[in-house]
């Protein structure tokens, strides 16, 4: 009997999808040439970078990295025959350590090197703290006083006595606590260690050296220079300045009107006054201010006011994460009990720093960017070394190949940083899982 039923009994087999759908010609046709319009547009930006490409390409291929001087590289090219002419690497090739580690003492950059391997490990339990054990970060916490002394030498009793500082803070603050109260301690536990630092720990470390020598040679701070200072520099600043960021963010949100317009104050100020105009005051008027005999090193003042600078921006960007957040997680914190320190420490912040981390990664690449400017106030940065590169006799007029290579230092730093934000925010991205 003939089955005239309207529902199928069988299934279909499977078909292939259309071959214009998928694969290298579906993403094609729908990527960049999905319309009229976005053809167009295509063609042209194809025939746009064909032609920089064929005027790069031809100048950037150039067998030039033996060459020991400007003129030997151009005998090189004018041998190929090249109408346009080529890169000259010989520069590269010739001062490449330099453009790195400035005048650092060439026996002396093991300890360079060596800071640098030790800045990775020290930030490996920290940006990836679910791969590295905790117990790591007594390494980390070590770092901030070795790496110093590393860079500058000196007795090694300088950096356990800059250790000691925050150690007798802590102790002053449980002391004093029950004493004059939770602000108060406080305060003093801060200015104990800046008191320490700045009249104490030189005579004490030069005292003991007396007794006990040891130590590494010394290495002052004119030698330093070179995508080591860039990142010397910026590193600090960064790590410092998160941390008062945060501070300062909320200081600004504070009920006590002394901490909020203080914090106000210092954020709309520092936010107010270029960048360039806080270096020069660091190179030129920081050392009036401090006690008489006071050698305050440059490097140091420049940290200072960059840490200083990208401190009020990270705050503004907390203080945006803070805002974000609903009203609900505050009044969640108040109903578990949480004081103010554990309810931001456990609910408010976590939330907050994690919307701010677009924010945060940016203004650190800024400011690693802005690490160049320590060029005009007389250091020698990467920026700054080529222009007494360039005032050699053999590299005379040699410009887009030493720009080219700090371009692609800064690039490989800031890409790095840029995509572990971008992992860190998946890694982070709770909801719609």
């Amino acid at each position: 009997m003939e089955d005239l039923s309207y529902v199928r009994t069988d299934m279909l087999p499977e078909r292939d999808p259309p071959a214009s759908e998928v694969g290298v010609i579906g993403w094609l046709r729908m990527n960049l040439f999905s319309g009229w319009f976005n053809s167009i547009l295509t063609v042209i930006a194809l025939a746009f970078i064909y032609l920089v490409l064929a005027a790069i390409i031809p100048w950037l291929w150039s067998p030039t990295w033996g060459a020991g001087s400007l003129s030997a590289c151009r005998e090189i090219i004018a041998e190929l025959g090249k109408e346009h002419g080529g890169a000259c690497y010989g520069v590269i090739t010739e001062r490449w350590q330099q453009l790195l580690f400035g005048f650092y003492p060439e026996e002396l950059r093991w300890r360079p090197i060596l800071t640098f391997v030790g800045l990775f490990v020290a930030l490996a339990p920290v940006l990836f703290n679910e791969t590295f054990p905790g117990k790591m970060l007594w390494f980390t916490g070590a770092f901030l006083f070795l790496a110093p002394w590393l860079m500058w030498g000196g007795p090694i009793w300088t950096p356990l006595l800059v250790a000691a500082g925050p150690a007798l803070g802590f102790v002053a603050y449980r002391y004093l606590v029950s004493v004059i109260g939770n602000l108060a301690s406080v305060i003093v536990a801060v200015l104990i260690p800046v008191l320490f630092w700045l009249f104490l720990v030189g005579p004490l470390s030069q005292a003991i050296y007396g007794i006990v020598p040891l130590g590494i040679e010394v290495v002052e701070s004119r030698l330093f220079g070179g995508f080591m200072l860039s990142v010397w520099i910026g590193v600090v600043a960064i790590a410092i300045s998160l941390v008062l960021g945060v501070i300062l963010a909320l200081g600004r949100q504070s009920d006590l009107l002394i901490v909020k317009y203080l914090s106000v104050g210092f954020i709309e100020f520092i936010r107010g006054v270029p960048l360039i105009t806080l270096l020069f005051v660091a190179s030129t008027l920081l050392n009036i201010f401090m006690p008489p005999g006071t050698n305050f090193d440059i490097i140091l003042r420049v940290m200072i006011m960059a840490t200083l600078f990208a401190s009020a921006y990270i705050a503004e960007v907390i203080r945006g994460g803070l805002a974000a957040l609903p009203r609900g997680q505050y009044e969640a914190a108040d109903a578990l009990g949480l004081d103010y320190w554990k309810a931001q420490r456990l609910i408010i912040l976590p939330q907050a720093l994690k919307i701010s981390i677009p924010g945060i990664v940016s203004t650190f690449i800024g400011l690693f960017k802005d690490t160049t400017l320590v060029s005009i106030i007389g250091l020698l940065d990467p920026i700054g070394l080529t222009g007494s590169i360039r005032a050699d006799a053999n590299w005379n007029g040699i410009v887009w190949e030493l720009y080219g290579f700090i371009a692609l230092l800064f690039f490989i730093s800031c890409f790095s940083m840029s995509r572990y934000s971008m992992w860190l925010e998946k890694k982070l991205r709770t909801d719609h899982r």
